[in-house]
């Protein structure tokens, strides 16, 4: 069945050498995995053939680009670099690849200046920006010219999680990844629970709201977001400052009209109820989280995502799922 994959992943050659070459912070095992995996368009492709995916929006992964807390000139560099690369990529095989830029966050003179670079000489299609930055989740203030700037500029941004990382509450300083159970790398359980953080902080700081430009897009079925989001709208009027607090309606209606999620990793048999009572099957798209998630993985995936959305939803809803919705996405930002 025809789709399009919105949740891939490029690994261009300079950045995987870079991180292993500066292995000082754990970067040749991103996330507590046991290692960067290797990429090439060719593969990438040929996996494309074999699942009749017309269309591949690459993006990089956790760790990102800002790889050292407060160096933000090796941030602006490394951003500049995979950009550069992934428009390469994509221009030398058109027909396969889109791209979503990456931004050199928590730097934001560099990520502002990224935005327009990449939009208006690079071709990209939107934004990837991790859930949070060296701590700082996307609602914060001190992002509110970036968000602006990607409101302004109608695009699409792609939220993809990454470890949760602790600051000291007096200095704002970097303290360290958050590890609450050893051995267990992040993208098992954790890169989940910040997905929730993130939504939490755009909803709640108003960012959502306020930037009607951008077109959310999140990962993982909408990770431990929905069984919580009663809870997040009730508890807003606690720490909501200025402005009413959001509601459960209000989130249930951007949700449905902002925002687009995927369905990389595991939604079925159980996870994909608790989003259908959130949002309709308007807003849900196919990612394979390919080549993080392996070849042999992807194609085991895909085979229960199609086989489940067919058994919940039906043929003819599964066929937009996979292609028409995310032809409607990308059409909003091209």
């Amino acid at each position: 069945m025809e789709r399009i994959d919105v949740h891939a992943h490029c690994v261009p050659p300079a950045y995987r050498e870079y991180c292993l070459k500066n292995d000082f912070a754990g970067r040749g095992h991103p996330d507590g995995m046991p290692a960067i995996p290797d990429w090439d368009a060719k593969s990438h492709i040929q996996l494309m053939k074999d699942l009749n995916i017309t269309k591949s929006v690459l993006s990089m992964s956790s760790p990102g680009t800002h790889l050292t807390p407060g160096n933000d000139e090796e941030a602006r560099s490394l951003t500049r670099s995979v950009n550069e690369d992934m428009s390469k990529i994509c221009a030398q095989n058109k027909d396969h690849f889109l791209f979503f830029a990456s931004l050199p966050l928590p730097d934001v003179e560099g990520s502002l200046a990224e935005i327009d670079y990449a939009l208006d000489h690079l071709g990209a299609v939107g934004f990837q920006i991790l859930t949070n930055s060296h701590g700082i989740y996307p609602g914060d203030p001190q992002f509110s010219r970036v968000f602006d700037k990607l409101s302004e500029r109608k695009t699409i941004v792609f939220f993809h999680p990454t470890t949760c990382i602790s600051r000291n509450a007096q200095t704002g300083s970097v303290k360290e990844k958050v590890t609450p159970m050893r051995g267990i790398p992040s993208p098992i359980m954790e890169f989940m629970f910040d997905t929730t953080r993130a939504l939490a902080s755009l909803f709640i700081s108003g960012t959502v709201t306020r930037c009607s430009g951008i077109t959310f897009l999140v990962c993982h079925c909408g990770a431990t977001f929905p069984p919580i989001m009663q809870r997040i709208a009730e508890f807003s009027s606690l720490v909501v400052k200025e402005g009413d607090p959001i509601s459960s309606d209000d989130i249930k209606e951007l949700l449905n009209s902002r925002f687009y999620i995927d369905l990389a990793g595991l939604p079925f048999p159980d996870q994909i109820h608790g989003l259908l009572r959130l949002v309709d099957s308007s807003r849900l798209l196919y990612g394979s989280d390919y080549p993080y998630s392996p070849a042999r993985m992807v194609t085991s995936l895909a085979q229960r995502v199609d086989g489940g959305l067919k058994s919940t939803l039906g043929i003819e809803t599964t066929k937009r799922v996979l292609l028409d919705n995310a032809k409607r996405m990308l059409s909003s930002a091209q």
